[in-house]
């Protein structure tokens, strides 16, 4: 079985059938597909097809879907491995870093990935709140979720129209008096974690234009050799979009994304002690060559003050410890070593394994996950050939069913999500969107019970 119904989760179940091996697929949520569901930006439907790939996978023989089951709420590990050979875990790195300076708690200040689990319309996320009627944000950190974020806030309401962001956030974006996202970068433009494709395509908003300042782009000595030396295609492409966007300047709109480099933040400032965001303090940095060849960020010591009224940190995923599963806290993913999961000591628990971000952490693209389940599934079929998988004392199909049934009644079968997904693309049909979003759990479980009907 595995648990967790991402893209990683459905590569490894795909691969598992195709092995022979019956799946039982779990997740938390009603409804599959992790974070292309509730993490993609609303305006990149293409992105989203990948779906279609997984629902073919849910067609084949030996696979069942329970969505709405939480591990360690509603089952145990230890459960789990008293009814299956093999445990797969594909849970996904959930918690955001946090930046740990002063400041960050205060009203306007927020973790990105709570931001885009709101406008798309993750359940536990529909009932934060924004003000976006200020006049300017900064967005930290410099990879794809960060460039996702500044887009999202500077959308016109005509582009948002047609998407599939929750009613809540559209209704809440498109009244937006955000005019300028400043995105924040603490090294340089040649180690930004952008795709080029994200990048590239912020010169076709509708009413935002680029600003980049060409002296951020002024390579020092390190980073010039590693680009021309090590880097791959993408950094070395990044550097030519935005030496692009800093030599055309920004185009005459009413709103702009300006892109910032060498900068950390070391202070969210405010009104009073608790009061809300007026701006953040930032330092300089310049890069220089660690002892193990690579580049880092190092504080210049100049500092200075962008004022802003929202702020939202972007700086990376981290796991979050379940029931009982061997935990690395330090590095915040499953313990394992390959995919198998492992004590402290490294001594491989038979049955277990893990696949995705929980693994490796949260890096590459949604097609990255793909070969990592493969390299997963490849050891799971070697210690099936080598009989040294987990001997499960209840192995019954139908005797697991009963129990999902029993342990979350508002559990969801791949059917009822089905007729979720049917009521959604229904809904939005009429207005031009590709789905209108059910936001609540309660009428997430209701609608998959309408499969009579169908």
């Amino acid at each position: 079985m595995i648990i967790g119904a991402g893209p990683s989760g459905f590569y490894a179940a795909d691969q598992l059938l195709n092995a022979g091996l019956e799946v039982d697929l779990l997740d938390a949520l009603p409804t599959p597909f992790g974070l292309v569901r509730a993490g993609v930006a609303p305006d990149h439907p293409k992105i989203k097809a990948v779906t279609r790939v997984y629902e073919k996978t849910a067609r084949k023989p030996g696979f069942r879907f329970f969505g709405g089951v939480r591990l360690g709420a509603d089952v145990t590990r230890a459960e789990l491995l008293e009814r299956y050979h093999v445990v797969l875990y594909a849970l996904g790195t959930s918690d955001d870093n946090r930046l740990g300076i002063p400041g960050e708690n205060r009203p306007g200040s927020h973790a990105a990935t709570h931001f885009v689990a709101w406008y798309n319309g993750h359940p536990d996320a529909a009932d934060h709140e924004y003000d976006l009627s200020v006049s300017r944000a900064v967005v930290i950190g410099n990879g794809n979720v960060a460039i996702d974020v500044a887009r999202m806030l500077v959308l016109h309401p005509e582009e948002l129209a047609p998407t599939d962001t929750a009613d809540h956030a559209i209704e809440v974006l498109s009244a937006a008096q955000v005019q300028e996202v400043v995105l924040l970068g603490r090294r340089g433009p040649a180690q930004a974690a952008f795709t080029n494709p994200e990048l590239r395509e912020l010169a076709d908003l509708q009413r935002a234009g680029v600003e980049v300042d060409a002296t951020d782009l002024e390579l020092d000595e390190h980073s010039a050799r590693w680009l021309e030396e090590d880097a791959d295609i993408t950094a070395r492409k990044n550097v030519e979009i935005l030496r692009a966007y800093a030599e055309s300047g920004p185009k005459d709109a009413s709103h702009r994304i300006v892109l910032r480099f060498l900068r950390s933040p070391v202070e969210i400032l405010g009104e009073g002690e608790d009061g809300p965001v007026t701006g953040v303090r930032v330092v300089k940095n310049r890069i220089e060559p660690t002892d193990g060849g690579g580049l880092r960020a190092v504080p210049t010591g100049e500092e200075e003050v962008i004022e802003a009224g929202l702020v939202l940190r972007s700086i990376g995923y981290r796991g979050r410890p379940v029931d009982d599963v061997p935990f690395d806290d330090r590095r915040g993913l499953i313990r394992n070593e390959g995919g198998r999961v492992c004590s402290e000591a490294g001594d491989a628990h038979h049955g277990e394994y893990v696949v995705g971000w929980i693994k490796r952490g949260p890096s590459g693209v949604i097609g990255t996950n793909k070969k990592d389940a493969a390299d997963t599934v490849a050891k799971i079929l070697a210690d099936r050939d080598a009989d040294v998988l987990n001997v499960p004392a209840l192995p019954d199909p139908e005797a697991i069913a009963a129990f999902y049934a029993e342990r979350a009644p508002d559990a969801v079968t791949w059917e009822g999500w089905q007729a979720i997904d049917e009521h959604e693309k229904t809904s939005g049909e009429p207005h031009g969107r590709p789905r209108v979003k059910i936001v609540r759990l309660a009428e997430l479980v209701e609608r998959s019970r309408a499969t009579s009907s169908r």
